[in-house]
C-alpha cells in the first residue's frame, strides 16, 4: 500500500506561480511511475505531467513549458512547479502513483487562479 498526501496548493493571480509537492509513505520502493493530474469542474480527470523513476518527463501540451515536475526518489516526493499560471489552469491537482500495475491516488489540492 502506498499513501499519497499533496499540499501546495491554493489561489494566486493569472501570471503567477505555485508548487505542489506530494509526499508518498508506505510501500514506497515498489514506486515506479509518478504523476499529477488534475479535474477542473464538470471535467474529467486529465493528465498534466508525469515522470518516470529514471527521471524521464511528459507533459501535456497546455502546461509544457510552464510546468515542471520532478522527483526526490529519496525523500519520496514529488513536484510540480507551475509558472505563468492561467484562470483555465484552475482545478483539482491529483497525485499519482505506479507500484506495478497498481495505481495510487492522493486525495487532491485546490489550485485556483484569478484572473
Amino acid at each position: 500500500q502506498v499513501q499519497l498526501v499533496e499540499s501546495g496548493g491554493g489561489l494566486v493571480q493569472a501570471g503567477g506561480s505555485l508548487r505542489l509537492d506530494c509526499t508518498a509513505s508506505g510501500s514506497t520502493s515498489g514506486i515506479s511511475s509518478m504523476g499529477w493530474y488534475r479535474q477542473a469542474p464538470g471535467n474529467q480527470r486529465a493528465v498534466v505531467a508525469t515522470i518516470t523513476r529514471g527521471g524521464i518527463t511528459n507533459y501535456a501540451d497546455s502546461v509544457r513549458g510552464r510546468f515542471t515536475v520532478s522527483r526526490d526518489n529519496a525523500k519520496n516526493t514529488l513536484y510540480l512547479q507551475m509558472n505563468s499560471l492561467k484562470p483555465e489552469d484552475t482545478a483539482v491537482y491529483y497525485c499519482n502513483a505506479y507500484v506495478g500495475v497498481r495505481g495510487y491516488w492522493g486525495q487532491g489540492t485546490q489550485v485556483t487562479v484569478s484572473a
